[in-house]
């Protein structure tokens, strides 16, 4: 035992020291934060600028009464969002009118603009367009506003008092509510759920790569320097993959402490939703577990390959399958209860993974966190049994790569 601490405390020390350890410190919650952030930064950013739109209308019906809606819309200095352009012209047809506009565009003298449309009969259409894709922001409210127009200028033909539909357009929010068995309730956001979800996946799958790959190179430079055979010369193979393991997880561990401090002062300056933090002790056991479970996977890789080519081959496939609830997690999260959900949370791989998706979607059954603990802790304890008897061959193991007949024929050796 104490050999395989000494081998724990070293390898966790070494690494500890490492520049790319100190890096991926401070890179990866910056990365998770620019994940989180950047698009509210972006979008508020595109509010800075007032926007040149023109407005081809052969009707002449909608152009003042959209600049006068549109006006509503203003930048942080108080100018006007939008300067609509009247872009139509008397004695032109539509398609003369639309070649001219489109020249305008091309030029830059105008962002965009809006073509309206009239049919044989009362139908009407409208395009929007411009060189580039419009802002969803953009286009949602040029839409809502001609509707709006629209309605009420047909409510006046027919008598009506305008003011009449813009009560039955007040439209009410539907609010999504989680109720628990506990009493407990609160609201529920889309978005809060899927992110959440996602930056601990994220967290993850970015640790597991990490640790992998470092733990997977520092077997090969000990393989390739011969200064694996020494430490063999000094304690068995099975206490130096103990302690390599209990090492990296340590490391591991370090990461996680460090980064939940993060987490909290982000909660504290608003920054990340309380929310976001719901079952995190549950989750934080699947997240060290799913970390022990790939480590020892990776310990077995890295003591089989020659190469860091090889190695980066063999460790992204399967880095990969940690994504993989990302894939599903739109309607995991509006279905938690679906086959696919279900079945992936039974598979050793896919269980860290798929487990912290469902702890933030719907509370999850005590049986179903029984069983997939059960078969984790069991999968890691193969594993490590399997990766043992690899690692105790393939350590010493130089030139070819074992083939499958060969790993085979290693594990089944007593």
């Amino acid at each position: 035992m104490k050999k395989i601490l000494t081998i724990a405390k070293w390898e966790y020390l070494e690494k500890l020291k490492t520049k790319a350890f100190i890096i991926s410190l401070i890179i990866t919650p910056l990365i998770i934060i620019g994940f989180s952030i950047l698009p509210t930064l972006l979008s508020n950013k595109e509010e800075l600028r007032t926007k040149a739109i023109g407005v081809v209308d052969p009707s002449g019906e909608y152009f003042n009464q959209l600049n006068s809606e549109l006006r509503k819309y203003t930048i942080d200095n108080g100018q006007p969002n939008y300067i609509l352009l009247n872009l139509t012209t008397e004695g032109k047809t539509t398609d003369e009118l639309k070649t001219e506009a489109d020249k305008k565009v091309l030029e830059n003298k105008v962002e965009g603009y809006l073509l309206i449309k009239y049919g044989n009969t009362d139908s009407m259409s409208i395009e929007y367009r411009s060189e580039n894709f419009g802002s969803f922001r953009d286009l949602g409210r040029f839409e809502e506003k001609i509707n709006k127009i629209r309605i009420d200028n047909e409510l006046l033909k027919k008598g009506i008092d305008p003011e009449v539909a813009s009560v039955i357009q007040n439209n009410v929010e539907l609010q999504q509510i989680k109720i628990e068995k506990s009493g407990k309730e609160g609201k529920q956001d889309f978005l809060v759920v899927f992110f959440s979800a996602f930056i601990f996946i994220l967290l993850l799958m970015m640790m597991v790569i990490y640790s992998g790959q470092l733990l997977v190179r520092s077997l090969i430079e000990e393989k390739s320097n011969r200064l694996i055979e020494i430490l063999i010369s000094s304690c068995t193979p099975e206490e130096l993959l103990t302690g390599k393991i209990l090492g990296l997880s340590a490391l591991g561990l370090t990461q996680i402490i460090i980064w939940s401090f993060i987490g909290i002062s982000l909660v504290g300056g608003a920054l990340v939703p309380p929310e976001a933090f719901e079952n995190i002790l549950p989750m934080l056991v699947y997240f060290i577990l799913g970390f022990l479970f790939y480590t020892t996977i990776f310990v077995g890789i890295g003591s089989i390959v020659n190469t860091e080519q090889e190695a980066q081959q063999m460790t992204t496939y399967i880095s990969l399958i940690l994504v993989m609830p990302i894939v599903i997690a739109v309607s995991a999260i509006q279905n938690p209860d679906t086959m696919i959900v279900k079945v992936f949370s039974y598979i050793p791989l896919t269980i860290p993974s798929i487990m912290l998706l469902r702890f933030k979607v719907a509370p999850v059954p005590v049986s179903d966190i029984i069983i997939t603990l059960a078969i984790l802790i069991l999968s890691i304890l193969i594993t490590l049994k399997i990766a043992a008897k690899i690692f105790r061959i393939g350590i010493l193991s130089y030139g070819k790569r074992p083939t499958i007949n060969e790993l085979i024929r290693w594990t089944k050796e007593k």
